[in-house]
């Protein structure tokens, strides 16, 4: 993992980048001794591209969280390794609830294909220039989106009654 200082001198190099620029780059942290950058979400494509470059060249996970009921309130994570440094860094894009929208890293990194499907599928994230976005857990008609914090929980009716009067250990 980059320390503190290592994780700073790679957001300042990824800000002073000509294809990236200023704004790139809108939160550090270092925290429990690893790092992780949050940048701008139309820039995340070439945000990786740049990293792999640097050595990152392994996508290890993409996976979706619900900050809810913070805005920006969906985060999309991708874990990077350099396997020659064992190095490895989190890249994070925060997006709102009402139009979440991500432009796809697929067709630069096929490993994030299912990935990215699966976090359209629980959260609702829209990966633009996906080659195939469509649910890949919940059935096609399927409506809502049941990793977000505000999905209903609750049971559905048992349809059955045998031994509902009796329990396991009770006196008959």
């Amino acid at each position: 993992m980059p320390d503190a200082t290592g994780l700073e001198l790679i957001a300042q190099e990824l800000e002073d980048a000509e294809d990236l620029g200023a704004g790139t780059v809108l939160e550090r942290l270092y925290f429990r001794e690893r790092g992780t950058l949050t940048v701008a979400p139309a820039r995340i494509g070439a945000v990786l591209e740049h990293l792999r470059a640097r050595g990152y060249a392994f996508l290890a996970s993409v996976h979706g969280l619900d900050y809810w009921p913070a805005e920006p309130r969906l985060s999309v994570n991708y874990e990077l390794l350099d396997m020659v440094a064992r190095d490895r860094i989190t890249i994070k894009v925060r997006v709102s609830g009402e139009d979440p929208e991500v432009p796809s890293v697929t067709p630069a990194w096929p490993t994030a294909n299912h990935q990215e499907r699966e976090i359209y599928d629980m959260f609702g994230v829209v990966f633009k220039g996906h080659p195939d976005l469509r649910r890949i857990l919940m059935p096609e008609d399927y409506e809502g989106y049941p990793q977000r914090r505000d999905f209903p929980i609750g049971g559905e009716p048992v349809l059955f009654t045998y031994n509902d009067t009796s329990t396991l250990g009770s006196p008959e």
